[in-house]
C-alpha cells in the first residue's frame, strides 16, 4: 500500500509542476515580398503587442507563384521587420528560406518590472 500511495504522491507533483510550467505560444505573421509600409506598419504592431504578451513570433514572407524571384525583397522586409521591433524582442533565428517560405523566428525580451 505504501508504495502506491507514494507512486500516486509523484504523478500528483508531476502533474502540478506541469500545469505550473509556463506555456509558450508562437504567433505567426504572414507577408508578401510586395507588402505596402502601411501594411507593414500595422503587422509590427500587432508584433510589439503579441512580444509583451511574452509570446514568441514566426515571421514569414510567402512568395507565391512566380514572386520566388523576389528571394532578396522578402528578405529585406524580414531584417526591416527585426529592426523595427528591436526593442521588444530579439531575432533567434535569422531569415532562411524553407520551400515558398521565407522565415524568422523571434523570441521575446524579458520585461524589467520598472516599467
Amino acid at each position: 500500500m505504501d508504495y502506491k500511495k507514494f507512486l500516486y504522491e509523484q504523478k500528483k507533483k508531476q502533474k502540478e509542476i506541469k500545469a505550473n510550467a509556463a506555456k509558450v505560444v508562437t504567433k505567426e505573421i504572414r507577408m508578401g515580398p510586395n507588402t505596402d509600409d502601411h501594411d507593414f506598419n500595422f503587422k509590427v504592431n500587432h508584433a510589439k503587442k503579441f512580444l509583451q504578451e511574452g509570446a514568441k513570433l514566426k515571421v514569414f514572407v510567402f512568395f507565391k507563384g512566380r514572386s520566388i524571384i523576389y528571394k532578396e525583397q522578402g528578405e529585406v522586409i524580414l531584417l526591416r521587420f527585426a529592426q523595427e521591433i528591436e526593442e521588444y524582442g530579439k531575432v533567434e533565428q535569422m531569415p532562411k528560406l524553407e520551400g515558398k517560405r521565407m522565415i524568422m523566428l523571434i523570441s521575446p525580451k524579458k520585461q524589467t518590472k520598472n516599467k
